[in-house]
């Protein structure tokens, strides 16, 4: 990941969805109890500073274009790998900004983008 990220050289984007799938997967690990108040506090704190430090930067997409290709890859790939809607419209955002990479933790994600021709980067 370090090495992807230095090759990057500027912000690796991320639109409001994927924002708010990261604040909330943060506060999941917590109700999970994956790890406390504190940390997750911390975390959220490191995303805020990847925002202002230029490390994430914010990036719109064309929610129309995007949730037609979403139904578009659900009908040819969700029968195969049992991806949840979210894994697809994270997806469809991709391939809707013209992505070429693809970060992700998710197994069915990483293969659905896979599929679709993306780089998977799993950190």
């Amino acid at each position: 990941m370090a090495r992807w990220r230095m090759r990057l050289g500027g912000a690796v984007p991320i639109t409001r969805f994927g924002y708010a799938e990261l604040i909330n997967a943060i506060a999941l690990g917590q109700f999970r109890g994956d790890y406390g108040a504190v940390d997750c506090e911390g975390a959220m704190r490191d995303v805020q500073s990847d925002l202002e430090q230029n490390r994430l930067g914010w990036v719109d997409i064309f929610w129309r274009a995007t949730l037609d290709g979403a139904a578009r890859l659900s009908r040819e790939h969700a029968p195969r790998l049992g991806t949840r809607s979210l894994d697809v419209l994270h997806v469809a955002s991709a391939l809707e900004l013209r992505a070429r990479h693809f970060v992700t933790y998710d197994v069915r994600q990483s293969r659905l983008a896979a599929s679709c021709s993306l780089k998977v980067i799993q950190p």
